[in-house]
């Protein structure tokens, strides 16, 4: 990595933050409510730990087998590390006790399995529920209808602690719907935030990305996910028409 691409790397996470503190001043809450989890997806260790050494606080990875890699080369060392992506159950021992955050749990078995594996290892893992909120059938996760029983019933084992929703909202080029989609999660996250589960607490509402993420934070987003707005086009969007 040159010292130029440090440069470039270092302005646009600065230019990010920025932008957060900016879009949550202009929504009458202060910058320190929102947190930054920068996707690091398909960036190599060295280039996350020269955006940690920038000030990167937060990283998330979207794929098991590339956080793995990279833990063993240290690469998220000095800052907090969540899982962000599509999780199968058959990966989910390999996760716990490195991911302070799973913020993909898209069904009941998933959280069952991530109770149990966390069981086993002694601890208590934090996760948030992932919202279909387009209801795209492409797409993962729980229904509008369905969130507030899931959290209930999640909330019933022990070694879990749903702390939110996170929520990818359907990609479309007309403000007025992203817009739509983001306050639908916040009312559902409002309501449920009224609601008394065991082991419940919407301390975190996770949505918004790079193109997004000042129109998620004036709806009530406190956690946002960007990836290309720090780390820039990854390769296979590079060679993209």
């Amino acid at each position: 990595m040159t010292e130029q691409e440090r440069c470039i790397l270092e302005e646009r996470l600065h230019d990010v933050q920025r932008r957060i503190a900016d879009a949550a001043r202009k929504a009458g809450r202060k910058p320190e409510e929102i947190r930054l989890v920068a996707a690091s997806k398909m960036n190599s260790a060295e280039r996350v730990q020269a955006a940690i050494a920038a000030g990167l606080t937060a990283c998330g990875e979207n794929r098991v087998q590339e956080l793995l890699e990279k833990y063993e080369q240290h690469a998220y060392d000095g800052a907090d590390l969540q899982f962000i992506g599509t999780l199968q159950t058959n990966k989910v021992k390999y996760l716990i006790g490195k991911v302070s955050l799973i913020q993909s749990v898209s069904s009941l078995k998933l959280g069952q399995c991530i109770a149990k594996e966390a069981a086993k290892a002694g601890v208590r893992q934090d996760i948030l529920l992932e919202v279909n909120i387009g209801r795209e059938e492409a797409k993962h996760g729980f229904l509008r209808e369905e969130v507030e029983a899931a959290a209930a019933a999640l909330g019933e084992l022990p070694a879990l602690h749903v702390r939110g929703l996170m929520a990818i909202p359907p990609a479309t080029a007309d403000k007025d719907k992203s817009l739509c989609y983001f306050n639908e999660m916040y009312q559902l996250f409002v309501d449920i935030s009224t609601k008394k589960y065991d082991n419940v607490d919407m301390d975190y509402l996770s949505m918004g990305m790079s193109a997004d993420f000042e129109d998620a934070i004036a709806c009530g987003a406190n956690i946002v996910r960007v990836g290309s707005g720090i780390f820039g086009l990854r390769p296979y969007a590079l060679t993209q028409p």
